[in-house]
């Protein structure tokens, strides 16, 4: 019935809808046309239309990224991790006899199972700390054998990725030392995968009956510790000013202030030079007496001084003795790691600008044997005597290096 009113009313039906779309495309167009006059509709019919009314768009001026400060970046550095490394299964072979239709003897026909994935640790230059190293890692298993000689598909294998002088260890004595992009190194083995009872057949056993299952995978429990890799490091106590020197040298932009406080970890520089050649300065957070005792922040701290392959000793000038700062910083190396401090350095002197830097500067002189730069890093004077000779430092271990000599320990 229904059907046969519709198809009796259908032009009449059409013309209706197509009188009604017409109206509606007339009074969405007149709209439009107003709203572009006035720049802004607000009408009972329309509430709340709106495409780019000056009056209720949110003005929007040029975003400035902010920084991220101190304590924010050091929730994302990590230089110490424990990881627990299981290795994948091997997967367990198959036992079963091939059936057809008028072949009642098809014999043995289980694969093997495929061999689990191993773990490996391997050195990437676009990872900055091992934040993303998280505690344990499980390698995938392999697939078990199937009938028909089918064999398990093998695990993939797994790769944790540490950034350049990542160096590993197991019950504190060192394994590796991954210090060039791309370096891998295997860590655990993954189980191998079980045999299927085609691999039992022989003369004498013609229908075997047993399979073997897969191997375990290896475990081990891996420390993995970041060394800051860079020429030079910057070494003080703290508020020494070595954050505000590295800025002054280098493209690095650490957290300073006008009130004390202490660097909470290291920061990379690097220092440009017209023939581009880049010499890369690390910041060191501060030393305090004790710290070859892990006392504060110290052992922790003390290791990133290993990969660095001259030394820069910042003396805070506004000290009442700052020649002692020298002597105390080379006994906290040296109670580390013998001969620590005898690596090729300087002595920066900062804080020049202050009144009594210059009395200062002259006792220090009197006393010491080794190079001093005075130099400001909040003016920035003498900035350039400090740059100059950095590359000769820079060129001197290159030479040694291209002469056979010994690299420094920890390098």
């Amino acid at each position: 019935m229904f059907t046969t009113v519709a198809r009796t009313r259908s032009p009449w039906f059409s013309s209706y809808m197509d009188v009604k779309y017409i109206l509606a495309q007339t009074f969405l167009r007149n709209v439009l046309t107003l709203h572009s006059d006035s720049k802004c509709v607000v009408s009972g019919g329309l509430r709340g239309f709106s495409s780019s009314c000056s009056l209720s768009a949110k003005t929007r001026g040029p975003t400035k990224k902010r920084e991220v400060s101190e304590k924010k970046q050091t929730r994302f550095f990590v230089d110490h991790r424990k990881v627990m490394l299981m290795a994948g299964s091997g997967g367990k072979g198959a036992c079963s006899f091939h059936s057809e239709p008028r072949k009642e003897w098809g014999g043995p026909d289980g694969g093997n199972g495929g061999d689990g994935g191993s773990i490996i640790i391997k050195a990437n230059r676009f990872v900055k700390s091992l934040a993303e190293v998280v505690p344990v890692y499980k390698g995938e298993d392999g697939q078990p054998g199937r009938s028909k000689n089918c064999y398990g598909r093998n695990g993939n294998p797994k790769y944790i990725n540490v950034p350049l002088g990542t160096v590993v260890k197991e019950q504190g004595k060192t394994i590796v030392d991954l210090s060039e992009h791309g370096q891998e190194y295997l860590a655990v083995f993954g189980g191998a995968g079980g045999k299927g009872n085609r691999f039992f057949l022989s003369n004498e056993n013609r229908s075997p009956m047993n399979a073997t299952p897969g191997v375990k995978g290896e475990e081990r429990v891996l420390q993995l510790e970041l060394r800051t890799m860079a020429h030079a490091g910057l070494v003080g106590f703290p508020n020494a000013g070595k954050s505000s020197l590295l800025r002054a040298i280098s493209n690095a932009k650490p957290a300073v202030a006008a009130y004390p406080f202490t660097t909470l970890h290291p920061h990379v520089g690097i220092v440009n030079y017209r023939d581009h050649e880049q010499v890369a300065v690390a910041d060191i957070p501060g030393i305090i007496r004790g710290a070859h005792l892990n006392r504060g922040l110290g052992i922790s701290f003390l290791r990133h001084i290993e990969r660095c392959r001259f030394l820069l000793f910042v003396l805070d000038l506004s000290a009442p003795e700052p020649w002692t700062q020298f002597q105390h910083l080379r006994y906290e190396l040296d109670q580390y790691e013998p001969g620590l401090s005898t690596r090729p350095h300087a002595i920066i002197a900062n804080k020049m600008d202050l009144p009594e830097a210059q009395e200062k500067l002259h006792t220090l002189k009197s006393l010491v044997t080794h190079r001093v730069i005075p130099i400001s890093a909040l003016t920035g004077q003498n900035t350039e005597e400090l740059i100059l000779h950095l590359r000769e430092l820079y060129d001197g271990y290159l030479l040694g290096e291209a002469g056979g000599k010994a690299k420094p320990t920890g390098m």
